[in-house]
C-alpha cells in the first residue's frame, strides 16, 4: 500500500486553506464605440475569477461607457487591473466598493420631466433636489425634435432617493415652481416596483 500524502505539502507546518476573499469593485469604462467591448471586460472578470454584478452602460456620440459593479478574489485585484490595461482603445479605472450598500432610509421616487430645450434644465433641476437632500440614484437625459411646434424638447428621467425624514410636499413644491419658470411640464411619484411596468 503506497504512502499517504501530506494535506498541505506547500505550507508551513499548521497552515490551513482558506478561500480568498472576495472584494467589491467598481469598474469605470470608456472608449470609441464598437463590437464586444462588454465581451472584452466581462472576459477578463471572467478569468478571473470574479462574477459581473450590476451595470449600466451606453453609447453616446460615437463613445461607449459604463460603470459596472463586480465581486472578485482579492488576490486576483491586481491581475485584472493589469490585463483592463491592456486592452486596445478602451480605458478602465478600478476602484474598490464596500461590500454591501446597507439599507438606507430613503423612499425612491421617479421623476419625468419634459420641455423646450434651454441652458441649465440639469443644474437648476439638481440643485433644488439637491438643497432638499434629494439623491440621484440614476439619470437619463435626451434631445429631440418638437412633432408640432418644431424646435428641441428635453426630456430627463430619474430615479431619486428622498430621505424619509424630510417632506414631499416641500421637494414637489420647489419642483413644480421651478418648473413654471422653466416652462416645462414635471411628474414626481413613486418610483414603479420592480417588476411592475408603472403605468
Amino acid at each position: 500500500m503506497g504512502s499517504r500524502r501530506p494535506e498541505f505539502t506547500a505550507r508551513s507546518p499548521g497552515t490551513r486553506a482558506y478561500p480568498a476573499a472576495v472584494a467589491s469593485l467598481v469598474l469605470t469604462v470608456i472608449g470609441d464605440d464598437r463590437p464586444g467591448l462588454v465581451s472584452a471586460v466581462s472576459g477578463l472578470v471572467e478569468a478571473g475569477g470574479g462574477s459581473w454584478q450590476r451595470s449600466q452602460m451606453a453609447r453616446l456620440s460615437g463613445k461607449f461607457a459604463g460603470i459596472a459593479l463586480v465581486d472578485l478574489p482579492e488576490d486576483r485585484i491586481g491581475a485584472l487591473e493589469r490585463s483592463l490595461s491592456d486592452l486596445d482603445g478602451l480605458t478602465v479605472l478600478v476602484e474598490s466598493a464596500p461590500a454591501s450598500e446597507g439599507e438606507r432610509d430613503a423612499a425612491p421616487l421617479r421623476l419625468h420631466l419634459l420641455g423646450q430645450d434651454r441652458v441649465g434644465i440639469v443644474a437648476e433641476i439638481s440643485a433644488a433636489l439637491a438643497a432638499r437632500g434629494v439623491g440621484i440614484d440614476e439619470l437619463s437625459t435626451d434631445v429631440r425634435e418638437a412633432p408640432m411646434a418644431g424646435g428641441t424638447l428635453f426630456e430627463v428621467e430619474a430615479q431619486l432617493s428622498i430621505p424619509r425624514a424630510a417632506a414631499l410636499s416641500d421637494v414637489r413644491a420647489d419642483l413644480e415652481r421651478l418648473a413654471d419658470e422653466l416652462m416645462v411640464d414635471l411628474d414626481l411619484g413613486p418610483s414603479p416596483t420592480p417588476g411592475t411596468s408603472g403605468d
